[in-house]
């Protein structure tokens, strides 16, 4: 088991680059990166900032981090508010403004709510069995929660001008026990064989929640309603296993399907929804019907996860953390029009998981899986085991059209002479 102390004697950074000419945009951001490998017995982990600057050049694999021990006042402030250590930092979100930060930890149910400028814990919130994504609406109002393995939908209340955070029990949803609006069972051993929801993602409204399930299937929630409230049903012949990346243009959601446990290791789907079409209550199961944008189910190693937007909205980014590539789909046409291999000098096995954008919209951030990934991973088929564990920089090019790995900053924290670094979340934060 890790501690304090092995923290501070192992955890170190190296660098890999590739010279292929200065990358400037400017500060005016940093880029939050978290390893969720715990730092105590107990729990912990580890939160890197890297200043926008330092990671804007031919230097950027040298970049310098700030660096954060989860395992202290923040797991200090979550004994003191719930009785209880997070274990495992998993996700991270930041509100609309940028001024709070909000860490789910994916192998206990803490939601650990940061002052993202000071770094300081401001609440802590315990939501019960396992929170594997927690997500701000984009009114800041309140934060959504997927409790994976308790199978529920949870809603937090967000007032930050008061400071008044607590966790809103009477929207609760349970996913196991409901009733759709076509009056079927919510799981059903046909229909939604294991409704442990994976992310949440909220609509620029901050109304609709397309809230996707480990076993396939996806709901579209009324985030805003006591108790959250089912406004559209899809059973996993529609909406495929884990899907977790979610990115809104204009009318347009754009939604994952990916692999990442032993009933369903390896997937690739892209869907498209019409928000326009949840304007009137659903016409029935699977209404309004997605478009598939692309499947590659079947066709090799291949999952699906994180995504991203370019600047402009013109171009999504979809990574898949097995195949090591970016592919490349024109929101305009919904079209693929390029991949971009992510596997060659900076790194051998990259292992692409979330990543988010540079506000200039000349820079992505990859968080790059580790040698022994925590989570996702399938043993025996490794669709989430990387080689260069830490902050993988790509430049943006053709606006987006293109892009090339330039480097990658790189973290480690051996324990017993084990590689057990594993980045999984990474934020961009303007300031």
């Amino acid at each position: 088991m890790r501690s304090a102390f092995v923290l501070l004697m192992c955890v170190s950074l190296s660098v890999t680059s590739v010279a292929v000419g200065a990358l400037a945009d400017g500060p005016g951001y940093e880029v939050w990166l978290i390893d969720q490998s715990d730092t105590r017995s107990d729990g912990g982990g580890t939160l890197y900032v890297y200043p926008g600057d330092a990671v804007s050049g031919l230097d950027a694999a040298s970049a310098v981090p700030e660096v954060i021990d989860l395992g202290g006042a923040a797991r200090d402030r979550c004994l003191a508010e719930t009785g209880s250590a997070p274990r495992r930092p998993h996700m991270l979100d930041f509100d609309a403004r940028h001024e709070v930060a909000i860490i789910s930890f994916v192998a206990t149910g803490h939601v650990l709510f940061l002052d993202a400028a000071k770094r300081e814990p401001i609440a802590c919130i315990d939501v019960g069995a396992q929170a594997h994504a927690a997500f701000s609406a984009p009114d800041r109002s309140f934060v959504l929660v997927a409790n994976q393995n308790g199978k529920l939908l949870q809603r937090i209340r967000t007032d930050y001008g008061s400071g008044a955070i607590a966790l809103d029990a009477a929207a609760t949803l349970d996913l196991a026990t409901c009733t759709t609006p076509s009056g079927a069972a919510c799981e059903d051993a046909a229909l939604r064989p294991d409704n442990a929801p994976i992310c949440p993602v909220i609509d620029a409204a901050s109304r609709l929640a397309f809230t996707t399930l480990r076993g396939g299937g996806l709901f579209v929630i009324d985030a805003r309603a006591t108790p959250m409230a089912i406004v559209a049903e899809y059973d996993r012949e529609t909406i495929h296993p884990n899907g977790c990346g979610g990115l809104q243009v204009g009318d347009k959601l754009y939604l994952t399907a990916g692999g990442g446990t032993s009933a369903n290791p390896l997937e690739w789907d892209l869907y498209a929804f019409s928000l326009g079409g949840f304007a009137s209550p659903a016409s029935g199961p699977n209404a309004p019907a997605p478009r598939l944008i692309l499947s590659r189910d079947g066709v090799g190693f291949v999952d699906a996860h994180g995504s991203l937007l370019t600047r402009d909205g013109r171009y999504l980014w979809v990574g898949d953390r097995a195949a090591n590539l970016l592919v490349v789909v024109d929101t305009r046409t919904d079209s693929v029009v390029d991949e971009i291999p992510l596997a060659g000098a900076a790194s051998a096995d990259p292992a692409p998981d979330l990543m988010d954008l540079a506000p200039a919209g000349n820079r992505a951030f990859l968080a790059l899986r580790g040698p022994n990934p925590l989570t996702a991973n399938v043993a025996g088929v490794n669709n989430a085991v990387g080689s260069t564990p830490g902050l993988g920089i790509v430049r943006v090019e053709a606006g987006g059209a293109r892009g090339v790995l330039q480097a990658v900053a790189s973290i480690t924290h051996v324990v017993d002479g084990v590689e057990r670094a594993d980045a999984h979340a990474v934020r961009v934060r303007v300031l």
